[in-house]
């Protein structure tokens, strides 16, 4: 099984990964070791303000837990004074998650693809960051974001070099999680929002059981709610602003048995799995699905 997207055609092919932000990445990698994942090593991103502008060091840095399918990012502003891709205005609404990617083939198909929908997309956007030493291997990436989205980066993106993430020495975690397998998005107005990620991922949406839509890929699920499914779902989260990035399901390969011996009494039970409510893990709710 591979985190790297399939090469669908056309449209995203995964739910690739979430991303949680902080400006205190210390404390959420700790939170997050904790938790029983083994995290990459702290990288510094670099990248262009726009297309065809010159690389440069950007302020933040970030730890991944690599999963067999998907990942979650860790990302915190460490340098303040260097531009933060938005991420200083994401954090200024919460702390927790701030962004969705969904994994594709081919980003220059895909950015035609969007411009023929209407979606004004100045170019592919790229990144990049090392992944182990500073001054070796580089991992790439062709992202397109979804412009101005009020509920955080929405993108797709494409791994240029996915054999430098999913090396397996990243890939067990001591609370067996494999996959990421659903992002849970909170909208005041899910129509809204549920168009627009239809829009950007090329995949119809379906009727969510609690309410609100669902988009399902051919590896992953977002999940678009309203307000009132919120304690349904995630019994006991609260959102702190509207639109909210509330929560992902992972799943174990222990029958969550692990994740129960590492967190203990703090899980809840939550339909479908076990949660991690989001003050233990930097705002975000993680629910581990057996």
């Amino acid at each position: 099984m591979s985190g790297a997207p399939s090469g669908a055609p056309s449209g995203a092919a995964t739910l690739d990964h979430i991303g949680v932000c902080t400006r205190d990445g210390p404390g959420l990698w700790a939170a997050y070791e904790a938790l029983g994942f083994h995290l990459t090593p702290v990288a510094r991103q670099s990248g262009r303000r726009h297309p065809g502008d010159p690389v440069e060091p950007f302020a933040t840095g970030n730890r991944c837990a690599m999963l067999r399918q998907g990942y979650l990012e860790l990302l915190a502003i460490l340098e303040p004074e260097r531009f933060d891709n938005r991420i200083g205005a994401f954090l200024a609404r919460y702390t927790g998650m701030h962004i969705v990617a969904f994994g594709i083939g081919d980003a220059e198909a895909e950015l035609e693809r969007l411009r023929r929908a209407g979606l004004d997309i100045p170019g592919v956007a790229h990144l990049e960051r090392p992944v182990d030493d500073p001054e070796g291997p580089r991992a790439r990436f062709a992202r397109l974001p979804l412009p101005d989205a009020p509920e955080g980066r929405l993108q797709l993106i494409q791994h240029l070099t996915p054999e430098l993430l999913w090396q397996p020495r990243w890939l067990e975690h001591p609370n067996r999680a494999v996959a990421l397998e659903a992002a849970i998005l909170v909208a005041e107005v899910p129509a809204v929002s549920a168009a627009a990620l239809s829009r950007l991922t090329g995949h119809p949406l379906e009727p969510d059981p609690a309410g609100g839509y669902a988009l399902p890929l051919p590896q992953g699920r977002l999940r678009i709610l309203p307000p009132e499914a919120l304690g349904q779902v995630l019994p006991g989260v609260k959102a702190p602003a509207l639109p909210f990035l509330a929560g992902c399901v992972l799943r174990t390969d222990d029958g969550n048995a692990a994740i129960r011996r590492i967190a203990g009494d703090a899980l809840r039970p939550v339909p479908g799995g076990l949660m991690v409510p989001p003050d233990l893990a930097g705002g975000t709710a993680l629910v581990f699905a057996a």
